[in-house]
């Protein structure tokens, strides 16, 4: 069994595994080029001057951004299709959304500005599977108006105009709603409490105490499971029996 644990003493706990962050940061910098290339196309660089910035002229040339365009798709559609496997193969569902995650979500955003007593979470908190649901449904809104944009140039290919330009409005749509889900995403750090979820993504590693505190739900079962262990802890076969329950539930709930 795999020791989340990341050091001797025991003051780190592995939340994100290598395979996370390589999904994470494929995805992120892949809809970051296509974000920029992308508006490229408009063209808005140089209906706004941007190409006049010194190093910036290229953000005006058409074949340059097109030929960006496609290879951050190419790098999205990658990093998806690695994520999706992966994730059944292994059977981790930990951040898929479940059932009452928008009420749960309320909740710990009510605690947060409250200062008051949020409920009891696994490993991710229930507004960042909502997150991975909004981002997730925009990512594959892109995917598929761009593979459709991309399938019109093919030879022998004739849809109708009607067709397209609902296509593209879709993909702008998406644009915009993944645009705003990056804002969200960032923005969260605003907030002192999720800050130290933010090393998670550089070293896959979190504070311990932070888990303990914050995502007790998951701290128990890596105790249950034998995957960290603490000397003189008091946890109650009653209470771990509680929290497998909850979280089996929450696994058939993601199925």
């Amino acid at each position: 069994m795999a020791k989340k644990i990341s050091n001797t003493k025991q003051s780190k706990i592995l939340r994100q595994s290598l395979a996370n962050r390589f999904v994470h940061w494929t995805t992120a910098l892949s809809v970051l080029l296509l974000i920029i290339t992308g508006l490229g196309q408009l063209p808005l660089y140089t209906r706004y001057n941007v190409t006049k910035l010194p190093g910036a002229e290229w953000l005006g040339d058409y074949f340059i951004t097109i030929n960006l365009h496609y290879l951050g798709a190419l790098g999205l559609l990658f990093a998806v299709f690695f994520h999706v496997v992966y994730a059944f193969a292994r059977r981790e569902f930990d951040i898929f959304p479940r059932k009452g995650d928008m009420k749960e979500s309320y909740q710990i955003i009510k605690a947060m500005l409250t200062k008051g007593k949020e409920p009891a979470s696994d490993k991710y908190l229930a507004e960042q599977r909502v997150a991975y649901l909004f981002i997730g449904v925009s990512l594959l809104l892109l995917i598929v108006t761009g593979l459709i944009k991309t399938f019109k140039n093919v030879p022998g290919i004739e849809l109708s105009h009607s067709f397209l330009y609902w296509n593209t409005a879709l993909h702008n749509l998406g644009t915009g709603l993944i645009i705003f889900g990056i804002i969200g995403h960032l923005a969260a750090f605003l907030l002192k409490e999720n800050r130290p979820l933010l090393p998670g993504m550089f070293t896959g590693s979190i504070n311990r105490e932070y888990v303990k505190h914050r995502h007790s739900l998951w701290y128990a079962r890596l105790l249950r499971d034998g995957e960290i262990n603490e000397s003189n802890i008091d946890v109650s076969e009653t209470h771990l029996r509680a929290v497998d329950s909850r979280h089996d539930n929450y696994k058939n709930q993601s199925l």
